[in-house]
């Protein structure tokens, strides 16, 4: 059976495969992106299986607005993908002010604002499952990525909790943590100035990674989306959904150093707790 499905930021990367693979298996796309044209080509291919709105993730109204109409027009709608985002790249000194805002206004305030708004929807049609593009950068850290880190961890962290407030109404989530993926998303990083002083640090390490093509990246953008979709369309997805082989080791890594340093806290955590 068809499904129909909502994706924000689908002009490129993975909104774009995702929009490109769920069409051609007969589903039904709502597609949001700010590049007015981007999917002409794929409108005229799959005409009015495609919706396409032009949506700034930034404006809370042209959201709402967004939103209403898309159930109004499609009546159900299965799957809500929160994917619009961005990376901002440089330690965190070197953004500047205005680089900040927007990174939080992007990533994290407008992935909060886009679930909020299609929650009444969904409970009003008795359930449904919001997918949130996250990334191993909502639990492990790179220099350089600071600003990008505190939204990723941000948006996991009100998923997570939201996830709990919404299980009664039949709403479910599935947090998608992809590692580094082929999907030229270093093209599209907005840079924050350099600061000579970080050059011979970690910061500066990873920026010549980056700069001279040496980040390694493992992870195919089709095989991404390939088991994003096998788990939404599963029955029960994780909340937590691990791609690629860098991702999964990175993550396991991390959350076994956290383990590992909070289980040696015991007795003083313990020591806090008052008289009983």
């Amino acid at each position: 059976m068809s499904k129909t499905w909502f994706i924000t930021g689908t002009s490129t990367g993975l909104g774009r495969l995702l929009t490109e693979r769920l069409l051609e298996r007969g589903d039904r796309v709502v597609a949001t992106l700010r590049q007015t044209g981007a999917l002409d080509v794929l409108q005229a291919q799959h005409g009015d299986r495609l919706k396409v709105i032009t949506l700034d993730i930034t404006d809370t109204p042209a959201i709402k607005t967004a939103v209403s109409d898309a159930f109004a027009r499609m009546g159900r709608i299965d799957v809500v993908v929160s994917n619009a985002g961005y990376g901002l790249f440089g330690a965190a000194e070197e953004a500047s002010d205005v680089q900040v805002e927007r990174q939080i206004a992007t990533n994290l305030v407008g992935s909060i604002q886009f679930i909020r708004a299609v929650l009444p929807h969904l409970r009003e049609q008795g359930g449904g499952r919001i997918v949130q593009i996250s990334s191993e950068g909502g639990q492990i850290t790179y220099p350089s990525f600071s600003l990008y880190h505190a939204t990723k961890w941000g948006i996991e962290g009100f998923v997570e909790t939201v996830a709990q407030e919404v299980a009664p109404f039949g709403i479910d989530f599935l947090l998608v943590e992809p590692g580094p993926t082929g999907t030229r998303f270093a093209d599209g990083l907005d840079r924050a100035q350099p600061l000579p002083c970080y050059e011979d640090t970690s910061a500066g390490e990873v920026r010549r990674a980056l700069t001279s093509g040496d980040f390694e990246i493992k992870g195919d953008a089709g095989r991404t989306i390939d088991a994003l979709i096998v788990a939404a369309d599963s029955t029960t997805p994780p909340l937590r959904l691990a791609l690629g082989s860098t991702a999964y080791e990175d993550i396991v890594r991390e959350l076994k150093k956290r383990l590992a340093a909070i289980e040696a806290q015991r007795d003083i955590a313990y020591s806090a707790d008052g008289n009983t």
